[in-house]
């Protein structure tokens, strides 16, 4: 067993990686209430702008702190626009097609843009890439363990960003707009609401979150595009748990994924059965649902 000295010091990875997955989830849960599309693509589209931004740092000339942070917002912006793109270029033929279709069509996206970054940063016999951001030379210590400022940039902003998409849906008209949207897009167009608008909002915002997951991900886990790209599975358990709805319940459930992942690592009898983690809960929470579902149905019908 792992001294406590390595539980608290994983449980702060934990709650840092749970930030990056809520946030992540925060962005499926609102274009796939928007457009019915469940976005699979969201960690390549992450992973691509980590390595742009990689590409500017180390070679772009974008040095220094001020260099580093325009660097991540060209990031942001790659993965918003060409979501953005991609939405406004196939969204259209996918309003009325099945889930799964919709589903296959962003994967391919997601295979799509591994092709581009193994041809344009090929990871046999390329050099070491890394992601380090300016906030993690300053530490501070709770009790023994070290925690960086990146560790609590990761878990502040999932919070935020949790609290301000629940206000944004609930408060506001394009919100509104996305809530009426995800409960019936024809009757939502019929009532004069910009549809189009509505959904291009929706795929620019998953996007721009993409790409904060992806740099924040790049710092915390690692620089590779295929370990990135499939690091959403664990964001999708999340959005599964919270059955594609609430986006409250994606965070806690991020937040418990990334820990529980986090502290399987130092046990090691099953630490290398960790990345099952978001399978199993996820498993586990839908059977939970689904029987007190077919519970209440029963009690209706008798």
């Amino acid at each position: 067993m792992p001294s406590w000295t390595d539980v608290e010091q994983f449980l702060i990875t934990g709650l840092s990686l749970g930030g990056v997955y809520a946030l992540s989830g925060v962005g499926m849960v609102v274009l796939y209430r928007a457009t019915g599309v469940l976005n699979l693509a969201f960690g390549a589209v992450g992973a691509m702008g980590a390595l742009i931004a990689w590409q500017a740092i180390n070679h772009w000339g974008f040095s220094g702190s001020g260099g580093f942070w325009l660097a991540y917002l060209v990031a942001v912006l790659f993965g918003g626009l060409v979501t953005l793109a991609y939405g406004m270029v196939f969204g259209p033929a996918l309003a009325q097609r099945d889930p799964l279709v919709k589903a296959t069509a962003t994967l391919g996206l997601a295979l799509i843009l591994l092709g581009v970054m193994d041809l344009l940063w090929p990871s046999s016999g390329g050099a070491s890439r890394a992601i380090t951001f300016p906030t993690d030379n300053n530490t501070f210590q709770i009790g023994q363990i070290s925690v960086t400022y990146t560790n609590v940039i990761a878990l502040v902003l999932g919070l935020v960003i949790t609290v301000v998409t629940g206000a944004f849906l609930r408060f506001t008209k394009l919100g509104t707009a996305m809530r009426a949207m995800a409960d019936d897009r024809e009757i939502t167009a019929a009532l004069g609401v910009p549809v189009r608008r509505v959904t291009a909002a929706a795929w620019f915002g998953c996007g721009c979150l993409s790409g904060i997951a992806g740099v924040l991900l790049a710092d915390l886990v690692a620089l590779d595009a295929t370990t990135l790209t499939f690091l959403v599975l664990s964001t999708l358990a999340a959005t599964l748990i919270a059955q594609l709805r609430s986006i409250p319940i994606t965070f806690v459930a991020a937040i418990v994924i990334g820990v529980i992942t986090s502290e399987a690592t130092p046990i090691s009898s099953i630490s290398n059965y960790r990345d099952m983690t978001p399978f199993v809960l996820a498993v586990i929470a839908l059977l939970v649902l689904n029987r007190r579902r077919v519970i209440s149905i029963g009690r209706q019908g008798v």
